[in-house]
């Protein structure tokens, strides 16, 4: 089938690939013609694991192009994907105006029956706003053509959008046309071969499942760390308590796992984005807000556990980081946990010395060059006068350190372990203080 994307960015150029992937012909536009030079050359704007690889392998196969031409993508496809950013507005409501401009932009070009699929995670009631503004543009033009709009949202974790996408757990199409159900059915159909995995629904029903979704798993996350403040208050551990939870079948042992906070550019944006829609309804989703409200809290954990430990006194001082993205397998740093704790030692007179596999342009993208910021080449070479170690992000890497080595290059003995991935006592036996999430402080015997 021939397929267009408008957006070369993370969920437009996953999609794309991977529909090319199977044998359709697709064509992403992007308004930004230096990225569609990069991607026409071969080469990816964002760190997904074998996305690389499978771009160039449909470039040279002839079926993924990228180009600039707006008119020339309405007129390629007969599914026109809509999978532009909706970044928060200062009130935390999605900002639509990317999508809207697209909507705009097919209305400018159409002159022929066109699927127009809401790709992007977007509030209840999209859709309607697309097809409206698509049918002002048309009026305006003086031309009649036929269009339906669905909500496909995506299900994309960031290190496995490939897998995901390739074999995904569910297909959520929302239409109201069972015609255009059956489009998006034969699209899909390579993806679905083992088991039927589509699930169609109402429109706005399926624009709710994908923030439903988001939410489920960010509440998870805060009411872990949430408890995991408890447990430290009255002698628990945390990671006991997990595992003794996580064998209910109810309860599962998927996202159940204390830390530094949630990160990146689904959760903490769809949160807020979902309370806002609620609160513009006449509704309080109180359990949404508290959700946030503990989220940030707990990003600033890692800095108190810093302070405490120096005595409020961080001036002058070093503490290297290990982990920048908000996890691990991307270069996202999109509300990372690392950039709240960064912030907070510059802001006391602190130095960060950090490491991270994949996110160290980013880094420099984002802060430049400073002088309070030294990004290294390696994990250890991040720890040359640091007064203590900070673990951001669960990199497998960082899962089985030389203990030895890290007492050795610190001036002071002790890892703040923000995640939770190493074993305190072989931290401990190497004469190393651990302190981590929703445990005891362990120190050397």
């Amino acid at each position: 089938m021939d397929v267009t994307i408008f957006g070369s960015g993370y969920v437009g150029l996953v999609t794309g690939v991977c529909l090319a992937e199977v044998g359709n012909n697709v064509l992403c536009i992007d308004v930004d013609p230096d990225k569609v030079a990069l991607l026409n050359g071969g080469g990816v704007p964002i760190f997904e694991p074998g996305l690389d690889d499978m771009v160039q392998k449909n470039r040279t196969a002839g079926r993924l192009n990228f180009s600039t031409d707006a008119a020339a993508g309405v007129r390629h496809g007969l599914f026109q994907f809509i999978a532009v950013g909706t970044p928060p507005d200062e009130d935390g409501s999605a900002d639509l105006q990317y999508v809207l401009a697209v909507a705009r932009t097919i209305g400018e070009h159409i002159d022929s029956y066109r699927i127009i699929v809401d790709k992007s995670t977007v509030p209840v009631g999209t859709a309607d706003k697309v097809a409206a503004q698509i049918a002002q543009t048309l009026a305006t033009r003086g031309v009649a053509a036929q269009y339906d709009v669905v909500s496909n949202p995506e299900f994309l974790k960031e290190g496995a959008a490939i897998e995901d996408f390739m074999r995904p757990d569910r297909i959520i199409v929302g239409t109201d046309n069972p015609r255009t159900g059956e489009l998006l059915r034969a699209l899909y159909a390579p993806f679905n071969r083992s088991h039927d995995r589509v699930m169609l629904m109402d429109i706005r029903s399926a624009e709710l499942t994908k923030y439903a979704a988001n939410a489920m798993l960010a509440t998870k996350i805060s009411f872990m760390n949430e408890l995991s403040n408890i447990a430290e208050a009255v002698g628990a551990d945390i990671e006991k308590v997990r595992i003794g939870i996580g064998s209910d079948p109810r309860i599962g042992y998927q996202f159940i796992y204390p830390g530094c906070g949630y990160g990146g550019s689904c959760f903490p944006k769809d949160v807020r984005a979902l309370e806002h829609s609620a609160r513009a309804l006449g509704y309080r989703a109180e359990l949404l807000a508290a959700v946030e409200a503990v989220n940030f809290r707990q990003k600033e954990v890692l800095f108190s556990k810093i302070s405490d430990y120096f005595g409020g006194d961080l001036k002058g001082r070093t503490v290297a980081l290990w982990g920048l993205a908000f996890k691990p397998n991307t270069d996202d740093m999109r509300e990372a946990s690392s950039r709240t704790l960064m912030e907070a030692l510059w802001a006391v007179g602190a130095r960060v010395r950090a490491f991270d596999p994949v996110a160290m342009d980013e880094t420099r993208r984002l802060y430049g060059d400073r002088p309070d910021l030294t990004l290294t080449k390696d994990a250890l070479q991040a720890l040359d006068g640091a007064d203590g170690l900070a673990i951001l992000t669960e990199w497998s890497q960082f899962r089985s350190p030389n203990f030895t080595d890290i007492r050795a290059r610190l001036k002071h003995p002790v890892i703040f372990d923000g995640r939770n991935v190493l074993d305190a006592r072989l931290a401990t036996a190497a004469g190393l203080t651990y302190l981590s999430i929703g445990r005891a402080p362990a120190r050397p015997t």
